[in-house]
């Protein structure tokens, strides 16, 4: 006599990890920035590159030249956003992707990629504004991805350190975690984490003017960059909270 029962179940095999624990968009960026330094570096000579931060990279003194001819200033249409994308030395650049990795991580997964790169670039431009505030006239000129991940920087410290959100499902009754609540701007100041890592943030960039009078050298890092940046990054994040 034979005996009928259900089918075993089938699980299907476990898909593939992936390489990278990095949104799509985070990895995406972080090649873009790699294959411009590297074609840069491998394809340019001397002249090549001198040409590609005279039109790439943000110069200050344009605005100041641009009141003679205006010819001189249409590369700031474009060059207080594309200046984040190139790099001084490999040192520089892996610098950046590094902290773009951590701080961009957190931002995308909440907010999406069109978010995250949205925030980079504004913040870049808002970090270039900062510093052209401060050296308009030092014929200095801006590149380095660390503007905008200095935006980034501020968006995410306005929800990591908050308190998760835990919510009742209505079709289950099952409370479930929704994620973190993202702070306003009292709640920041109130919060001891979040206060403590803004204050240490600003200290230290504007600690930077001051390192040659201990050091006795110049030190090429646009602290006006990061702090133009980082105030971008908080402000704009607000705009992309989805309201539920």
């Amino acid at each position: 006599m034979s005996e009928q029962g259900s089918s075993p179940e089938i699980i299907p095999p476990a898909g593939r990890e992936p390489v990278f624990l990095l949104p799509g968009a985070v990895t995406a960026m972080i090649g873009v920035l790699v294959a411009i330094h590297l074609a840069s570096t491998l394809a340019l000579n001397p002249d090549g590159m001198l040409q590609l931060m005279f039109w790439f990279a943000f110069q200050p003194l344009r605005i100041v030249a641009a009141t003679a001819d205006p010819m001189l200033g249409v590369p700031l249409l474009w060059t207080p956003f594309s200046h984040a994308l190139l790099h001084g030395s490999w040192d520089h650049l892996v610098f950046n992707a590094v902290w773009f990795a951590i701080f961009a991580t957190p931002v995308t997964r909440r907010y999406g990629s069109g978010a995250m790169l949205a925030i980079f670039m504004v913040s870049a431009a808002a970090g270039a504004a900062f510093f052209a505030a401060t050296s308009l006239y030092a014929g200095a000129y801006l590149i380095g991805a660390s503007g905008g991940v200095s935006g980034l920087t501020g968006a995410a410290v306005r929800f990591v350190f908050q308190p998760v959100i835990v919510a009742v499902d209505p079709e289950t009754g099952r409370r479930v975690v929704v994620g973190r609540k993202l702070a306003g701007l009292r709640e920041m100041w109130s919060d001891g984490r979040t206060r403590s890592f803004v204050l240490i943030w600003v200290a230290l960039n504007a600690a930077v003017p001051l390192l040659p009078m201990f050091t006795g050298a110049e030190v090429a890092v646009a602290w006006q960059a990061h702090l133009g940046g980082f105030i971008a990054g908080i402000l704009l994040v607000g705009l992309f909270e989805r309201r539920s």
